[in-house]
């Protein structure tokens, strides 16, 4: 019994080491990355472009979309959603695939606008750290807006106005519900759900949305179905 203790308090300690080092090492990739241009001057640089949306010029049917497949309690939670981990962690599991990641759209900001999107324990550890800053300094609608204007959207469209004019030639402002819930889905894999790569699994995609947005009050599921 004494001996069961001692190993147990010796993988407890050794796994508090790992996860501090592995901590601090994610820190030291953030704070290399502000080195090379600080936050604040990354954001500046995005919401200085010319094609720029403000949250206040998105229309609400495309901010529901996002929100509802992205991060539906994203007004809910920090920079971090601990109860999103642990539903994508339970959802991976249950499926057995890893489909499911559990990042908030402040995280996902992070992503595209201070790291490159290589996936790694490290990355995904600094990109916690630059998630606070961001909340620190950014309101929520602010950070939406900023995500939504630096995501790639396939089909070398970087944000929501080119994309929305290039899919569909008009302004987001005039988007409908199914055009907003197809672009909606399309950052999560550009190469995947671009309506010009694969139509099928764009339109695969945008059901995905349509149903997010029915679970989670948005839309009825009479609207949902009209949807063609």
């Amino acid at each position: 019994m004494k001996l069961f203790r001692k190993i147990l308090i010796i993988t407890l300690l050794l796994l508090i080491v790992a996860t501090s080092l592995i901590f601090i090492i994610g820190y030291s990739y953030y704070a290399n990355a502000l080195k090379e241009k600080p936050l604040l001057s990354r954001i500046e640089e995005i919401t200085s472009k010319e094609n720029y949306m403000s949250f206040e010029e998105l229309p609400d049917v495309y901010v529901n979309a996002v929100i509802a497949v992205e991060d539906h309690r994203f007004y809910e939670h920090g920079a971090v959603d601990p109860i999103g981990i642990a539903r994508a962690l339970y959802t991976n599991i249950r499926d057995g695939k890893f489909d499911e990641g559990g990042s908030t759209i402040t995280q996902q900001v992070a992503k595209n606008v201070v790291f490159n999107q290589d996936q790694n324990i490290v990355r995904k550890i600094g990109e916690i750290f630059a998630a606070h800053d961001l909340e620190k300094n950014y309101s929520k609608d602010e950070i939406f807006a900023i995500y939504v204007n630096s995501s790639y959207f396939g089909d070398g469209y970087y944000c929501i106005y080119d994309a929305s004019k290039g899919y569909f030639n008009k302004e987001p402002k005039d988007l409908t519900l199914s055009e907003a819930a197809m672009l909606a889905g399309v950052p999560n894999a550009p190469s995947v759900y671009s309506p010009t790569v694969n139509p099928d699994l764009a339109k695969k995609r945008q059901k995905h949305v349509l149903s997010r947005m029915v679970e989670y009050g948005y839309i009825s599921q009479e609207e949902a179905d009209l949807v063609e």
